[in-house]
């Protein structure tokens, strides 16, 4: 059954009944599935429908192409609702993203990622928190954001640092990419599956077969990359307690792997590095749903500033890679100016007591 008219005005997410699974195809090869509104809608409508119909054993989600999972969110778009000051439409993307986010968590049927491309951002919000996460061959993820002045979000706070040892908090101030062998080792993704059993994956799924014996079948070895092969180089430097102690410690070690991670963070938005690393810090200790609310107010205050606006058109609207960021050095930003990030939003927080309801 497709949920066309119900589900969404667009094709942009397409969801529907295929044997005994929900099945949701993201649909924007050409954007490389990169997440909208629309999308975000469609996708929650579909998890009620299906949350309550009996003939549904199992959600799986997959990006269409063979490029990308989903790349992420419409950040153009969001810089454009931005520059216009528009606000209130970003907040209103961001904001049923993150709900969204917490319904997957949430969800009482198994939720089944199929990711065999490119996964990062909001692809990782509506992959990550399911109860099955399936990296294929072409499996990539990243947190890039604080490359572009925004920081870790969709839930980052609270998965990465619960990732082995502190390559979470490396992932988080690096952006690096973490291939399939290392998302099995590291906890990113439950198990490798190869490519060309994912078909048969999904058939046995449609069919009615249970989740965990269908992985047990089809899952294959995959071999580790350098992730884990620096856990030793990761744990040490990026255990410090500063950005700045973590830099320094980087350039104790002295190793090709280490002096190209102070590299790529040299290249970051100092104020973003403050803001994930204190993520990281905080995100071990709390729940899932107060990590969601930390990061709704984190993205009300960056929205309003200058370094998101900045990043995105050096990256992506100018392309010139010359972002000026301010603070311009990671030893100016201060603890105030990050304490003011994370403080309360009031009457703005984020309410995920529908969401509660939802999951109960």
């Amino acid at each position: 059954m497709l949920y066309a008219c119900r589900m969404t005005t667009t094709d942009e997410a397409i969801c529907r009944r295929r044997g005994a699974i929900g099945h949701i195809t993201l649909n924007r090869p050409q954007a490389l599935n990169a997440l909208t509104l629309n999308m975000v809608r469609a996708i929650s409508r579909a998890l009620d429908d299906w949350e309550h119909d009996p003939t549904v054993k199992a959600v799986v989600v997959e990006g269409a192409g063979d490029r990308a999972f989903c790349a992420g969110g419409d950040i153009r778009l969001l810089w454009e609702q931005g520059t216009a000051g528009d606000h209130k439409a970003q907040l209103d993307f961001w904001r049923e993203e993150y709900v969204l986010n917490v319904r997957i968590k949430r969800y009482p049927k198994p939720y089944v990622a199929v990711i065999d491309g490119i996964v990062m951002g909001g692809g990782v919000g509506v992959s990550v928190h399911g109860s099955h996460r399936i990296a294929g061959d072409g499996f990539a993820f990243a947190m890039p954001e604080v490359g572009i002045g925004f920081f870790p979000d969709v839930g980052a706070t609270w998965f990465l640092p619960r990732l082995a040892g502190k390559t979470g908090t490396y992932l988080a101030l690096t952006g690096a990419r973490a291939k399939a062998g290392d998302a099995v080792a590291l906890g990113l993704a439950e198990a490798h599956v190869s490519r060309a059993k994912i078909p048969e994956l999904i058939a046995a799924l449609e069919a009615g077969e249970d989740v965990a014996a269908a992985l047990a079948h089809f899952k294959s070895p995959a071999e580790a990359g350098p992730i884990v092969q620096n856990r030793a180089a990761i744990d040490a430097a990026f255990s410090a307690e500063s950005v700045s102690a973590i830099l320094a410690r980087l350039a104790d070690d002295g190793s090709d792997f280490s002096r190209e991670a102070a590299k790529t963070i040299g290249q970051k938005a100092p104020l973003s590095l403050a803001v994930a690393l204190r993520q990281m810090q905080v995100g071990a200790g709390i729940s899932f749903e107060e990590a969601m609310r930390t990061e709704f107010r984190i993205v009300s205050r960056i929205c309003r500033g200058t370094n998101f606006y900045e990043g995105v058109r050096a990256t992506i609207i100018d392309k010139d890679q010359k972002p000026a960021w301010k603070p311009a050095r990671v030893e100016d930003v201060t603890t105030p100016e990050v304490d003011a990030i994370f403080a309360p939003l009031g009457a703005d927080e984020l309410d995920l007591s529908g969401v509660a309801e939802a999951a109960s």
